[in-house]
């Protein structure tokens, strides 16, 4: 059996962990310190490290100023990471609404809606729009689940934008898309 950290090893870890990864829930830190969720909260309390969903908030903020092709409001989901031209990082919180009432599965236009405004919002342009969209979903997602979308700009031709877009549930990969978006920006 392994032996338990001190308070300050763990605090320190801890700290280490969630500057690395601000993304990991208290229950996911529970499991890798083995210890109670109270615990995790005490110790997130004392070090002045706020809830998952403020350091989401913290991160999405440092993000949504660098997209040049959508307003802010318009990112499906909480933008994590963007690097503008090459890639970029959303999170989308499902919920309930966002589900068919009979079998609790999310509605398609939601998922495909987080994935074409990742994809918008990770080229370089000031206006933009979808030319093309060749999306796959490949397994159901039920409300309460947290989708990540990962988008990477493959190639650029002139005034169009080849983007490649994934999105993971639980480290799955859920839905697939290609998209050829076109930059209406004037030369």
């Amino acid at each position: 059996m392994k032996k338990r950290m001190s308070k300050a090893e763990r605090q320190k870890e801890l700290k280490k962990k969630l500057s690395n990864d601000p993304f990991f829930t208290d229950e996911e830190l529970t499991n890798i310190f083995n210890v109670s969720i109270q615990t995790i909260r005490l110790d997130r309390l004392e070090l002045g490290i706020p809830e998952l969903r403020e350091r989401v908030k913290n991160v999405a903020e440092k993000n949504h100023s660098k997209v040049r092709s959508l307003g802010g409001k318009e990112i499906v989901g909480e933008l994590i990471d963007l690097e503008l031209g090459k890639s970029g990082i959303s999170i989308l919180e499902t919920t309930e609404d966002m589900a068919f009432e009979k079998t609790n599965v999310i509605r398609g236009h939601h998922i495909f809606a987080q994935a074409e405004s990742i994809a918008m919002a990770v080229i370089d342009a000031e206006v933009a729009l979808t030319g093309v969209a060749n999306i796959k979903y490949q397994t159901p997602i039920k409300s309460g689940n947290k989708l990540i979308a990962k988008a990477e700009v493959v190639r650029q031709r002139g005034n169009k934008y080849f983007v490649h877009v994934f999105i993971y549930e639980s480290q799955k990969q859920v839905f697939r898309g290609k998209f050829i978006l076109v930059s209406m920006d004037k030369e």
